[in-house]
């Protein structure tokens, strides 16, 4: 009886509309994975690996919520102390994955029992932790204008970027630099540094591109708006997504029936090209339907930071907005061919057990926020007073 009333507490006690569109948005990306055949070569399908992973998610998720946000933020150190560890380690001891076209990146680490796991995506959780955390120290101190602090901001967000970039997975460098932007803007860091900032880049953009970009990156950005000059090659792939999402029509041609996604004509439809994968089998109705389940789950994370009274819960709400965002950006555009294919997955949709147990960890790290930013201890169990 005892149990049971727990659940019923924490049941009150937390955010029930941002569980169910939470609930809802891994209900609709498990059905698309389960439509995708898996390789004869994976011990796993798809569908499985995404829902062990879903579950850990989910167990960690609401484990966080029993912890106090800022009780985690005061272990800062550790986090980031591990974290970086844990890229240090990558970059070294990392699993190398080759392509064709010359992508070489070491961004995956082998982990008995599970397989392989990607320890960029559990920094992305340690970053909004420390990085939170940073900014919430100085506004305490009056600091956030001061431009040596605002350096030192950058150059903490510089850490994750510029380690993840050797390992050769720039997109999510690129999320790291969003989540950055997003979490600063909130903060109220001044609009002079931003301006300062997109000058720098605007002058170090002709560097990066004779100096710092790959072969293959070079082309995939020259090719997106012209894939029919390379259509078996650099423009393979964006053809072949745009061709599946275009042939849907409104409807789409049916779940376990659209030929396209059974003979596996988009390669890494299952990932970075799930999009392509709804749009053949649900249509122009089933590609609206995730992207406003993603739009609405968006929204209400803001709710909960504008509720926040504190820098410190709002800069993790916020964080986590611009992971989700950017991320869900980014990969729509490589879908619709209108941005270069960079290898960013779609959040709660693609596949990859270590990208969705750790979006889950983010989820429960928004739900600590909303349920012990103004809260009471009742029974053990924290509970929102609003």
């Amino acid at each position: 009886m005892g149990i049971w009333k727990n659940v019923y507490r924490y049941f009150l006690s937390t955010d029930k509309l941002y569980w169910l569109l939470m609930l809802l948005i891994s209900a609709y990306g498990l059905l698309i994975l389960k439509t995708i055949p898996t390789p004869p070569d994976n011990s796993r399908s798809y569908f499985t690996t995404q829902f062990i992973a879903m579950v850990i998610g989910y167990s960690g998720a609401i484990f966080i919520t029993f912890l106090d946000y800022k009780e985690i933020s005061n272990y800062w150190y550790v986090v980031a102390g591990f974290c970086f560890f844990l890229l240090i380690f990558t970059l070294k001891f990392g699993k190398p994955v080759t392509g064709a076209d010359g992508v070489n990146a070491r961004a995956w680490i082998s982990v008995p029992v599970i397989g392989t796991f990607q320890p960029s995506e559990l920094t992305k959780i340690g970053f909004l932790i420390s990085f939170s955390k940073h900014l919430n120290e100085l506004k305490i101190r009056g600091k956030l204008s001061s431009f040596l602090h605002v350096i030192l901001l950058a150059l903490h967000a510089l850490i994750p970027i510029a380690l993840v970039h050797l390992q050769g997975d720039d997109g999510a460098a690129i999320i790291f630099f969003c989540m950055f932007l997003f979490m600063a803007f909130g903060a109220g860091i001044p609009l002079r540094y931003f301006f300062g900032l997109a000058l720098s880049l605007f002058i170090l953009v002709p560097v990066a591109w004779k100096y710092i970009m790959s072969d293959y990156q070079k082309s995939r950005i020259l090719i997106t708006y012209n894939l029919d000059s390379d259509p078996l090659h650099y423009g393979y792939q964006q053809i072949q997504a745009r061709t599946s999402i275009g042939s849907g029509g409104l409807w789409g041609r049916g779940l376990f029936q659209s030929p396209r996604v059974n003979n596996c004509l988009v390669s890494v439809q299952q990932s970075d090209f799930i999009f392509s994968a709804i749009g053949e089998q649900l249509g122009l109705i089933g590609c609206l339907s995730a992207v406003l389940l993603l739009f609405l789950f968006l929204l209400h994370t803001l709710r909960i930071a504008k509720n926040t009274k504190d820098l410190l819960g709002s800069s993790i709400c916020i964080g986590f907005f611009g992971m989700i965002t950017s991320q869900m950006l980014f990969n729509l555009g490589m879908c619709l061919d209108l941005l270069p294919v960079m290898g960013i997955t779609l959040p709660f949709f693609s596949a990859g057990g270590s990208s969705a147990a750790c979006l889950y960890f983010g989820f429960g790290l928004v739900l600590s926020v909303y349920m012990h930013h103004d809260r009471f201890d009742y029974g053990g169990l924290a509970l929102n007073t609003k």
